[in-house]
């Protein structure tokens, strides 16, 4: 790996403090007669109050959805005009936290949490499609991602994830066919939080997890379970929660850290760098993020907030463009 940098980089999208530097000359004059246009992909998008997000995917175009981890609800919005609404109605035998979007067959895979399922749901209809037994209830099964060949589910209080193998185009399985895997190698259990975020490339052909509650993020061979401990020089992402790879580079959400660490990584995934943090001024407790084009869509999960109930949710956008080194 190559030396670590004197000072870490981080970008914070401070929108009172970029306001303030907008030249006058830039605004459009009172009484021109131009009405103001309600801008596309706005920065913050709201979500029904009282939601408790956790979860949050792309679908195609500009859709995106996010699940609610108290009622099982799903949120259907657009990203270009920031209006939505439920799409999947609560349910008192289901919640939803991590969320997963299947392009060939328009699913939408959500991890169940204490339930110990994975629900799979229309995309375009809201249907519930299929139900999965993946555990005894009681655990936490936390996230889920789809690649070509399966869908896989990480359990932050055992040791496992859970593969939903999925057929061409998409086809979805019978229950006998879940299987559960056992992760190995450097991979270790601590008391408290596990395994949490996980990601994949299309082709499936690696995972990557992080574990909460120390910091590490592993590369896990998906038919064996054999988790590598990706080498960061000694640094850690505590408080890890939903990542997203593209390409080299891997995005973790630092929950009650209010930032998302960028972390490149080198060709065989084996090692990598923290070289920024992605902060902003509308963070409270950002648990999971999607993207589209440049830009990164983290949830508002509010951990701690007095009245949940009642309190207010929103989607941050923010850029994925970052200083080049």
């Amino acid at each position: 790996m190559s030396p670590k940098r004197a000072g870490r980089e981080r970008i914070d999208y401070d929108r009172r403090k970029l306001l303030k530097a907008i030249p006058l000359a830039g605004a459009v004059a009172i009484g021109s007669g131009t009405a103001s246009a309600k801008p596309a992909f706005p920065d913050t998008i709201p979500l029904p109050e009282g939601f408790q997000p956790e979860g949050i995917v792309t679908g195609r175009g500009t859709t995106f959805f996010v699940g609610s981890r108290v009622s099982g609800a799903v949120y259907r919005g657009d990203l270009r005009t920031g209006e939505g609404e439920v799409f999947v109605p609560a349910a008192e035998d289901r919640v939803a936290i991590g969320l997963s979007h299947d392009h060939r067959s328009n699913n939408l895979f959500v991890s169940g949490g204490e339930t110990g399922k994975g629900f799979v749901y229309d995309a375009k209809t809201g249907e519930s499609v299929a139900t999965y037994t993946l555990t005894d209830p009681g655990t936490f099964v936390n996230d889920v991602v789809v690649t070509s060949s399966a869908a896989y589910f990480t359990d932050s209080s055992r040791p496992y994830l859970y593969k939903v193998p999925l057929g061409p185009a998409g086809q979805l399985p019978e229950q006998s066919e879940v299987e559960e895997i056992p992760l190995g190698g450097d991979f270790r259990s601590v008391e408290g939080f596990n395994t949490n975020g996980i990601d994949a490339p299309p082709d499936g052909e690696f995972l990557i997890i992080v574990n909460s509650s120390t910091g590490l993020l592993y590369k896990v061979d998906p038919e064996s379970g054999d988790a590598s401990e990706i080498d960061l020089g000694g640094e850690t992402v505590t408080n890890g929660d939903g990542i997203l790879l593209d390409c080299k580079t891997l995005y973790v959400v630092r929950n009650e850290n209010n930032l998302i660490a960028v972390v490149d990584l080198e060709s065989g995934k084996e090692e990598g760098e923290v070289v920024c943090e992605i902060t902003d001024s509308d963070f409270d407790v950002p648990t999971t993020i999607a993207e589209c084009g440049d830009a990164l869509y983290a949830v508002n999960a509010r951990f701690g907030t007095e009245n949940p109930e009642d309190a207010a949710y929103t989607v941050v956008r923010v850029s994925k463009k970052r200083r080049s080194e």
